[in-house]
């Protein structure tokens, strides 16, 4: 090339470098700005790099230009910074994997923004993020780049480690790695926010006692004491949650008055510009109080005294938990001439006479505890008359016999909220007296009770709620609520914003389940289906939903497998059981376009099969036959009363009764069940040759062959994990042999039974019975332990 190309060449070149174009992304369909500048430069420091989508940035992570990957580092940590929904869409784009390789880089710039990047993603908490991060093994080498003096990397790696320190797996991880020194060390950083990140990461790691134990080894104490003094109050908070559970531990007394943490703990509580502080710090000293040294180290001087942090006037919690102080004290017999000295005893009377129910709960427990020391009962029995008040004294009682409930019905048709709402206060409180609930349900209220289902107002509906949770224990009263259609009413709370409505209305359904016409009625009107609404919900489910869940489902154990995978041993399996699969949720359902077409049912005689096509979701597709052909309908239920007929499954029962039950042994009985059922079903395949078994084959021919999809489970000579464990827990369920039911993936199921190791005639009375699978695929009657390799191996492919 001569000299004029050479130069003609460069001119090109250097025209190239002159234009550029900057495109930066705001969100997902954000617009593109675009600026274009046409100067001569004759040094170009940086090269531009332009993205047009995210999808854009996360292929440019894996450049081999490194002021690219700068560049697309910082495209993704501003673009996830945005909000939850970005960072999902970068998770679901696989953008965790190249920033977790980047973290490694030899530039520290990228190195940095890839850490960055991955601190952010790390705090998503609707995507699979944490899963992913998990899988990536991504711990070990964030505690390595910690150690780097980068202030960037240190705020983003901690908050990384404590957004996954929530997961057990991860927490061995910290811990195997080094990463608690680090993050103690971590814990007097000048940076609040490398503060907040190890300690949240130390908070969820303390949970383990030993743990515990080593952050007082590495001088953890000292450093969450001068945390205790931090400008910032969510740094107080936290660090006296951390010592909260510290205290638990035997060996931190001796270290706690090492560090004089009590007197910082007593400081806090005597400071009345620090009140947010007071609940934690007395939560701290509770635990402590037992503790025959520390409470004298405490009482030094004076540093405490409980006529101080009792005050009439102050916050219930604040009493509660100094109530629970002296409660801890009163466990040490040599604490409690202490108290008696201090006349605490004459401070728990007048909090069981007039303190929230909180405080009443640790003033008895200090109450019973004190009466062990004689002079504390002595001084009990002078103030028995108020003692008396409290346990004899009942203004409800009285309300009652002076015909307050007839009058307090009548002012639940008031027009003022506040007279409906106490009015049925006082009727909850004398319904929760058994002697006296069928008298006041005498007096009509559950037909008004109903009207005030339907109020606007939410304290009217708090009080109606829990008067319902009381009368609702009679069957008389469930009888009435049901003629007067309060179910509807009821059930239509499930779907109120507010939470302690919602929390109310799942007590009142729970009490109301205990009879199957009133759980029947409250399916019918959509109360499971709003139950599994709420379940799927982060915001809203509670253990209040669950156990409302759980108690409609007692008298539907074929939905209860259905929606929860599961049956208990007292869950028994009769006729009429129908296993349909596994009832998908609505996202479950968008991910997969299989139909469920097979039913296993347990039935004996066309009566029984009244029983399951109650079940809701059986009934559905009822219908929708019936709508579709009605002459197709009537053959078909021809077709299904020849099915029901399983003449076979009878036998069985009959064959276990007369063979299995006289076994003396209960091992004994499940492993000779084990054997009868995998017999019975197509004997024991080795695993290598699982997959040649002829199992779809042959239920393909048994729906051809009945002209129908509903196949007894008797009829089945060739079952695979599902088959076999539902005939194990029915047969188990017809000798009284206790076992579960659990559903899998991959049509596997499988049954956990309890028993003991060894010797089951041990005299050994502290022993603990152990969880096993029973195998009943490829050694029939071996027992696997549960969380064992080969149990894991047998649940699943």
């Amino acid at each position: 090339m001569g000299r004029r190309d050479q130069k003609n060449e460069t001119s090109r070149e250097s025209l190239n470098t002159v234009s550029y174009v900057f495109v930066y992304l705001c969100s997902i369909g954000a617009l593109l700005k675009i600026q274009s500048h046409f100067t001569v430069i004759s040094q170009i420091e940086a090269r531009r790099v332009a993205f047009k989508t995210p999808a854009t940035a996360v292929l440019l992570l894996k450049s081999p230009e490194e002021d690219i990957l700068i560049k697309a580092c910082e495209a993704i940590y501003e673009f996830a910074e945005e909000g939850d929904l970005n960072k999902v869409y970068l998770t679901e784009h696989g953008a965790l994997e190249p920033l977790s390789q980047l973290i490694t880089h030899n530039n520290c710039k990228i190195r940095r923004n890839a850490i960055i990047g991955l601190g952010v993603m790390a705090t998503n908490s609707r995507s699979t993020a944490h899963i992913a991060l998990q899988n990536m093994d991504i711990i070990p080498t964030i505690i390595d780049k910690l150690s780097l003096n980068d202030a960037a990397v240190h705020e983003f790696g901690t908050l990384c480690l404590s957004c996954l320190s929530t997961d057990s797996c991860c927490q061995v991880q910290i811990i195997d790695n080094n990463g608690l020194p680090l993050l103690v060390n971590f814990l007097s950083n000048a940076d609040p926010d490398v503060q907040k990140n190890s300690l949240d990461t130390i908070y969820n790691l303390i949970e383990d006692t030993h743990i515990c134990r080593a952050v007082i080894e590495l001088q953890g104490l000292r450093q969450l004491l001068a945390l205790l003094k931090s400008t910032f109050s969510a740094l107080q908070q936290l660090a006296l949650k951390t010592l909260q559970i510290i205290s638990t531990c035997e060996e931190s007394q001796s270290a706690f008055r090492d560090e004089r943490l009590f007197d910082e703990l007593i400081e806090i509580v005597n400071n009345q510009d620090l009140i947010d502080l007071h609940g934690e710090s007395l939560l701290v000293l509770s635990n402590c109080m037992s503790d025959f040294e520390s409470f004298r180290v405490i009482q030094k001087g004076g540093g405490l005294s409980f006529q101080a942090v009792l005050p009439k006037n102050g916050s219930p919690e604040i009493q509660a938990i100094a109530v629970k102080c002296i409660a801890g004290a009163a466990q040490n017999p040599g604490l409690q001439p202490f108290l008696n000295e201090q006349r605490i005893e004459k401070v728990l009377v007048d909090f069981l006479t007039s303190g929230s129910d909180g405080v009443k709960v640790y003033a008895c427990q200090a109450f019973a505890l004190l009466t062990s020391f004689p002079p504390s009962k002595d001084l009990f029995r002078d103030l028995g008359t108020v003692l008396s008040s409290l346990y004899c004294y009942d203004t409800t009682r009285e309300v009652f016999y002076a015909g307050g409930p007839e009058v307090l019905v009548q002012r639940l048709q008031d027009t003022c909220p506040k007279v409906v709402a106490n009015s049925l206060t006082l009727l909850g409180r004398m319904a929760g007296q058994e002697a006296i609930r069928c008298n006041v349900i005498s007096q009509g209220v559950v037909p008004v009770l109903v009207e005030t289902l339907k109020s606007a107002d939410t304290q009217v509906l708090i009080s109606a709620l829990l008067c319902t949770c009381e009368l609702a224990f009679e069957e008389d009263a469930r009888t009435q609520l049901r003629e007067a259609e309060g179910l509807g009413p009821l059930v239509g709370l499930l779907r109120s914003s507010h939470m302690e409505v919602l929390r109310c209305t799942c007590m009142a359904i729970s009490v109301c389940t205990k009879d199957e016409p009133t759980a029947v009625e409250m399916c019918k009107l959509g109360a499971l289906e709003i139950l599994q609404e709420i379940t799927q919900s982060i915001t809203r489910r509670s253990k209040f939903t669950e156990f409302a869940l759980i108690s409609l489902l007692k008298y539907n154990v074929s939905v209860k497998y259905g929606l929860l995978g599961y049956l208990a041993t007292t869950d028994v399996i009769t006729f009429g059981f129908y296993d349909a699969g596994k009832v998908c949720t609505l996202e479950e359902k968008k991910r997969t376009t299989k139909k469920c077409s097979h039913f296993w049912e347990l039935a004996d005689d066309i009566k029984h099969m009244n029983v399951s096509i109650r079940l809701d979701f059986v009934r559905k597709m009822s219908d929708e036959v019936q709508q579709k052909d009605e002459a197709q309908s009537e053959s078909s239920q021809e077709r299904n009363r020849k099915v029901m007929d399983d003449i076979a499954l009878p036998l069985l029962v009959k064959e276990v009764k007369e063979s299995i039950e006289p076994l003396n042994e209960e091992q004994e009985q499940y492993v000779a069940l084990a054997r009868f059922v995998t017999e019975i079903m197509g004997g024991a395949i080795e695993k290598e040759d699982l997959d040649a078994f002829p199992w779809l084959q042959h239920l393909d021919e048994l729906r051809c062959k009945l002209q129908c999809n509903v196949i007894p489970i008797g009829m089945i000579t060739k079952g695979f994990h599902c088959h076999r464990a539902l005939l194990f827990k029915y047969l188990a369920d017809a000798i009284g042999l206790r076992c579960t039911l659990v559903r899998g993936d991959y049509n596997r199921a499988w049954n956990e039974v309890l028993l003991y190791k060894g010797d089951s005639c041990s005299n050994d009375t502290f022993s603990q019975p152990c969880c096993y699978i029973v195998d009943l695929m490829h050694e029939p009657g071996t027992f696997l332990e549960v969380d064992s390799i080969a149990a894991s191996q047998y649940e699943s492919l």
